[in-house]
């Protein structure tokens, strides 16, 4: 059976996580938290889940590099460093990084690129997002992998076309841009829409999640599948064949 190592196991996803391997079918080869020797668990595991802190992944994929061992990256909140290591980790270990490990917003993300793609930049796209009071980094990283789906839909790229909040913003609203609006309260796990509005008509793709199992589920299946995969850069697209 495949191991599975967790950073970031005491998180309200690492508890998830760990609660489904077995429903799974694999095992669990132990967590690892702030404090913790990373390399220890890189080398227990068959492939590794991380569910910790964007501080945390230096060492996290210099952990799995050295011991060859793949691993899915499932921390938001990450930036140009953060994806500049991914990459570099890339070229010796297989490592998918996903701003959301449901299986759910994978197949959304597909449906935006492609209305994305066929719709004209006559058509104004805003994503909105609505997490629990505790979530730190807004937008939520599916809101940017979301907004990056409409920027490869559109052949361009969310740096040129991203505005963050209109607070204090005057004057019209500038075709072909794409606006996030981010709302945090209360317990929710994580709604997401993205609207596509032109004269006298509106289309909206949307995804809500019910229960944070799903997104354990998602992880453990990235896993599983990205477990013995050559050294590389994936995506969830790749784990359901997309």
């Amino acid at each position: 059976m495949t191991a599975i190592g967790i950073y970031g196991s005491a998180g309200r996803m690492g508890r998830a996580i760990t609660d489904q391997i077995e429903q799974a079918g694999a095992t669990f080869a132990g967590g690892c938290e702030a404090g913790d020797d990373p390399s220890l668990i890189a080398r227990a595991a068959d492939v590794l889940v991380d569910f910790s802190a964007p501080a945390a992944l230096e060492a996290h994929l210099v952990a799995a590099r050295d011991a060859g061992t793949p691993i899915v990256v499932g921390t938001t909140g990450l930036g140009a460093t953060q994806h500049a290591m991914i990459d570099a980790a890339a070229a010796d270990i297989a490592v998918l990084q996903t701003g959301n490990t449901s299986l759910g917003v994978s197949l959304l993300g597909i449906l935006v690129r492609e209305a994305a793609a066929r719709l004209g930049t006559d058509w104004d796209v805003e994503i909105t997002e609505m997490h629990h009071r505790h979530k730190v980094d807004a937008p939520s990283g599916t809101a940017i992998q979301l907004g990056e789906a409409v920027a490869r839909g559109r052949g361009t790229t969310l740096a040129e076309i991203r505005v963050d909040g209109r607070a204090g913003l005057v004057g019209a609203r500038t075709e072909g841009t794409l606006g996030f609006g981010s709302l945090r309260g209360g317990s929710v796990i994580g709604d997401h829409s993205v609207i596509f509005a032109s004269e006298g008509e509106r289309l909206e793709l949307s995804h809500r999640a019910d229960d944070r199992s799903l997104f354990a589920k998602g992880a453990v299946r990235a896993a599983l599948w990205l477990a013995n995969r050559a050294p590389g850069r994936y995506r969830m697209d790749d784990v359901l064949g997309l």
